[in-house]
């Protein structure tokens, strides 16, 4: 079968999950991805109330909706960044505490590795649910060598280096722990994190040693307007896409005032190179990433990130359901040439 599609969360934390899930079943949604801000998922809460889990799901199933994974983004991004006061915006109280750096990063590790230990409470209690399955958690790592992707003053590789090496030894015993719950950590490659393209990709997985529990949440959108091949990242790393965005971008229509780096622009600004769009109005092909996808036997969700400032967003999540129900399709059981050979006939 096809595979299901989800909508990721994220960026309807306005809305609580109760009025949500309803319109995301309208939409046409299978299941959500939930983020971990908003009332959507509250980390702590699903760590040791069983009460909590069972009203998540009730308010899930009551709309005919199931989920693959939960999303700890924006406390991700703490881990391994340099702290400053936009940082507090996005940060759980508890884990901005009184701002000092390195003390933010502590908690917001801590609080990563807690959701490993969440995200295995919440798929255990879905009624029916095979318990101890694998469960993915999508997130961020940030990354203390970003502000460094120009190289000047000069940086030298043991400065890049070092940067890796920080993320390493944050992220192994965080990574110890997600083992310990049979947990993915997927990382969605991206600007600012310690991965953003497929050399730092392989990078990063060389920094963790190369842990079975640490992968990626794929989103090309983050990727084509950079120059990098996002067919060729589904090739290179495929049993460690552990699940996967759709999102569009297109890059190349605007004015020529505002370059790849974004030029202090917000997005929608007419001049900029690059910006976000709903699922089938970008430059992203998504027939080849549908390829792909079957070529390395990915059979999680299509989770669709709604990220497109000129369109309403409730057109744009229906409509980009509906596109990627129309081109997705089950990988082939049988090779079509079989039926020559007269044995099969």
């Amino acid at each position: 079968m096809p595979r299901s599609v989800t909508l990721f969360t994220g960026q309807w934390a306005d809305l609580p999950l109760v009025k949500l899930a309803p319109l995301a079943k309208r939409l046409g949604y299978d299941g959500l991805e939930l983020a971990c801000w908003g009332d959507h998922f509250d980390v702590d809460a699903a760590a040791s109330s069983d009460k909590y889990l069972k009203e998540k799901w009730e308010v899930l199933l009551d709309n005919n909706l199931t989920c693959f994974a939960i999303s700890s983004h924006l406390v991700g991004q703490a881990i391994c960044d340099l702290i400053d006061e936009r940082h507090k915006a996005i940060l759980p109280p508890d884990v901005w505490g009184d701002g000092e750096p390195e003390g933010v990063r502590k908690r917001a590790a801590k609080k990563m590795a807690l959701t490993a230990k969440a995200a295995r409470r919440f798929f255990d209690a879905k009624p029916g649910a095979k318990k101890g399955a694998p469960v993915v958690v999508n997130g961020f790592t940030g990354s203390s060598i970003w502000h460094s992707i120009y190289a000047f003053p000069p940086t030298s590789q043991a400065y890049w280096d070092a940067g890796f090496a920080d993320f390493g030894k944050r992220f192994g015993p965080i990574l110890a722990e997600f083992d310990k719950q049979n947990a993915n950590f997927a990382l969605e490659v991206h600007p600012t994190e310690i991965a953003f393209d497929i050399a730092s990709a392989q990078r990063a997985i060389a920094a963790v040693k190369g842990h079975k529990r640490f992968g990626f949440n794929y989103d090309p959108s983050h990727l084509g307007y950079q120059g990098v091949d996002y067919v060729k990242f589904i090739r290179t790393f495929g049993s460690r896409i552990f699940h996967a965005h759709m999102k569009d971008v297109w890059w190349g229509h605007g004015d020529g005032t505002v370059g790849v780096f974004g030029g202090h622009t917000t997005f929608g600004n007419p001049g900029r190179f690059w910006d976000f769009r709903s699922v089938g109005r970008g430059d992203i092909n998504f027939e080849e990433i549908i390829v792909a996808l079957n070529d390395i036997n990915y059979t999680g969700p299509l989770s669709v990130e709604w990220e497109d400032i000129r369109m309403d967003r409730e057109h744009g999540a229906a409509e980009s359901c509906a596109f990627l129900r129309k081109l997705d399709f089950a990988r082939s059981q049988i090779a079509f040439d079989a039926a020559f050979d007269k044995e099969n006939q």
